[in-house]
């Protein structure tokens, strides 16, 4: 087997907060969407920079409060993006972790966690 993809599904219950998560604070981008009729759950794709997420309204898809870890580049730049857009709901810190990282762990409105991860050694 080789695996060529890993797209993690979040939970969410709110499509508009969900999008202010996560394209207006996070810079996501939305791929598509998709729900079997109006006013059905919606589930969509969102992207950015390589990393994909699925998140979803339907009940059986996902469990509230998951977390997914996600080693990138150019974090502190990142960080700094984030804080500048000043978001009410999540101020994230930029840490050194016990594994030799710098991370930025960012919480949706819904629980569900986002681990920004950057090797220290490549860390700028």
């Amino acid at each position: 087997m080789k695996v060529e993809q890993v797209i993690p599904i979040f939970r969410i219950f709110d499509y508009s907060k969900a999008v202010e998560f996560y394209i207006d604070w996070l810079g996501f981008q939305i791929d598509w969407e998709h729900t079997f009729e109006e006013n059905t759950p919606i589930y969509m794709q969102i992207s950015r920079n390589g990393c994909t997420l699925h998140l979803s309204e339907h009940h059986g898809d996902a469990t509230p409060g998951a977390q997914t870890f996600v080693y990138c580049s150019g974090l502190k730049d990142y960080h700094h993006q984030l804080i500048q857009k000043n978001y009410k709901h999540n101020k994230p810190g930029y840490e050194e972790t016990f594994y030799n990282t710098h991370c930025v762990q960012v919480i949706d409105p819904f629980g569900n966690r986002i681990s920004f991860n950057e090797p220290l050694q490549e860390a700028k």
